[in-house]
């Protein structure tokens, strides 16, 4: 019997939305909480990057690492047209995530 798997490859920015961080996850929901509550250590709380921006489903962990990769080689310009395709205004993402 085939068992469905979940991971999430998201994109996060801080308040100026000056700089982007591409992650990936398995819990999309824990992994924004622990972003926004400055848990990781590194980039993301250096930069407060608390906002979710934009994110995408992957069934395969294999996948899931191969398009995070693939997505953190992009330019700056070419993750800002990405995420301009889905959400052109840049809405937080988080609270439909955390369902508040």
């Amino acid at each position: 019997m085939a068992r469905d798997y979940n991971f999430w490859v998201y994109i996060v920015t801080n308040e100026h939305e000056s700089v982007l961080y591409v992650g990936m996850t398995n819990d999309l929901a824990r992994r924004i909480s622990e972003h926004r509550a400055g848990e990781i250590p590194g980039f993301t709380a250096d930069y407060r990057c608390t906002k979710l921006i934009y994110y995408e489903h992957c069934t395969d962990v294999q996948d899931a690492i191969a398009r995070e990769k693939q997505l953190k080689k992009w330019s700056r310009s070419k993750k800002v047209a990405l995420i301009a395709s889905l959400n052109p205004r840049w809405k937080d993402l988080a609270p439909e995530i955390l369902g508040e």
